[in-house]
């Protein structure tokens, strides 16, 4: 208990850092920028509201804000920003006035060192390497859902999907890019049914599936459509409970289990299925165990599943690891920079198109990010995991700031343009106006995205996984089972 108490602890630190890591590097971009084309920098802030933690320094506000979203440069001779930044310690129609260069480049800075930072990190996900699981990788289905419609349409298990409604696609879902993912294609569709090509033993084959939509429920984002089958995945043993059939007849952590009664196994669930509905029948697994870098095994087990204490169905005592087998990979880091400006293209243009199901509830604010910060740092090699996500979230920041909206980085830019071209300032008062209203917008954006947030705390426990038992596994000291080898290699 003190030890998982200490871990949540390590991790919600590990995530603070790299959240603000990216607010600090942002914002820096600004400040060394604002000092170098000399203007004047009354405060540097991460964080926004009232100061938790404030101090001086030549004539530089630096200050802890207690709303955990973002950070500013507060430079007077900018726009006003009054409503993000406070007061200004003076009139700032009193400064001599910037420049419109001077004012592009401080804007561009803070972009352009979230893509530094980005870069940086996606060095160092080149060198350390990627965990791709063995589901985010694949087209083939390893489970459909009983009554969904894939099941309706006739899709199996072992079906290799090729396209969706006209888009080639190469996997069934995952993390990155998404217009090459089934689940991304279905969601996007707008026909009542779509066309699905696949392959089933070497022939190519084509159906229309009708996706569905699961009710809405509460307050929660509102379900995408979908066709409610899952990515093939090599039934992986986490952990074995003490004394149950598995731990009797050997098995053991990181065996994987290839086939149960001859039939290969697309997914943990398949097994599942199989034990519900031969509950006390013995049921003989195929199993590969991997002995060392250049060996491995490969032999039969039966099993006869046993009711656990307190328990009413027979089970084997698995539970299963949810990612499956990992591989790491290393893209190049200018291939993560383009595959992260790709994901937020595909994302704006869904947003944007009409009748579009993905809607601005559909996205995360701070708390959603660092939500997926810490579900990163659980998982096994989440620091590389953590890395990669940095990439696209450095990546989003700056593309995202540089829309030309007031209150963002790329409004200043084009307020800037604007006065270049009329070649005077703008009028002080209608940039207030302006600014204010935008900034006002802003923070609603966040309040609204947040309130979604923070419907899916704590943590993710909220999703239950029908392969790992909800509490742990206890077995009577009895089990009868058999093993033995079938082959080795």
């Amino acid at each position: 208990m003190v030890a998982t108490v200490f871990s949540n602890i390590a991790i919600g630190l590990e995530v603070l850092l790299l959240f603000n890591l990216m607010i600090l590097v942002h914002e820096l971009g600004h400040f060394l920028a604002a000092r170098w084309r000399g203007l004047v920098v009354e405060k540097f802030a991460l964080w926004f509201g009232k100061p938790l933690w404030s101090k001086t320094i030549g004539g530089v506000e630096y200050r802890l804000g207690w709303i955990p979203a973002g950070g500013f440069v507060a430079v007077p001779q900018l726009a006003p920003m009054e409503a993000l930044e406070g007061k200004n310690k003076g009139d700032a129609t009193l400064l001599p006035p910037a420049a419109p260069l001077d004012k592009m480049i401080v804007a561009l800075a803070g972009p352009i060192f979230s893509l530094l930072l980005a870069f940086l990190f996606a060095c160092f996900v080149w060198f350390f390497g990627r965990p791709v699981s063995e589901s985010e990788r694949t087209a083939v289905i390893g489970y459909v859902l009983p009554g969904g419609p894939a099941a309706k349409a006739g899709l199996q298990p072992g079906d290799h999907l090729l396209s969706v409604n006209g888009h080639p696609v190469t996997r069934i879902q995952g993390m990155g890019t998404m217009s090459d993912t089934v689940a991304w294609n279905v969601a996007i569709s707008q026909s009542a049914r779509i066309p699905i090509v696949f392959q089933r033993d070497g022939v190519k084959k084509t159906i229309e599936v009708e996706p569905s939509i699961q009710p809405h429920e509460g307050w929660g984002r509102k379900h995408l459509r979908q066709l409610q089958l899952l990515p093939a995945q090599t039934p992986l043993i986490a952990q074995v409970a003490p004394r149950s059939p598995a731990a009797v007849a050997g098995l053991r952590t990181g065996d994987f289990v290839i086939a149960a009664n001859g039939s290969k196994l697309w997914s943990p669930l398949s097994l599942v299925e199989i034990l519900k509905k031969q509950p006390n029948q013995p049921v003989v697994l195929t199993i590969h165990r991997k002995l060392n870098e250049d060996s491995s095994q490969s032999f039969l087990v039966t099993l006869l599943p046993q009711v656990p204490l307190g328990g009413q169905e027979p089970r084997l005592g698995i539970y299963w690891d949810e990612r499956g087998s990992l591989t790491l990979v290393h893209p190049e880091p200018f291939s993560q920079l383009l595959a992260s400006v790709r994901t937020i293209g595909e994302t704006l243009s869904a947003l944007l198109r009409p009748h579009s199901a993905i809607a601005i509830e559909h996205l995360s604010g701070p708390l959603g990010i660092m939500r997926v910060y810490y579900l990163l740092f659980e998982s096994p090699m989440g620091w590389r995991l953590a890395l990669w996500f940095s990439v696209v979230l450095n990546v989003n920041l700056a593309l995202l700031n540089l829309l030309p909206l007031p209150v963002l980085d790329g409004g200043h830019v084009l307020l800037s343009f604007i006065e270049m071209i009329l070649k005077r300032p703008l009028e002080h008062r209608f940039l207030e106006w302006i600014q204010n209203g935008c900034a006002a917008l802003l923070f609603g954006f966040m309040l609204y995205v947040s309130f979604f947030d923070i419907l899916d705390l704590p943590w993710a426990r909220w999703k239950k996984n029908p392969t790992v038992p909800s509490q742990p596994l206890q077995f009577a000291p009895s089990s009868s089972t058999s093993a033995f080898s079938l082959e080795k290699k």
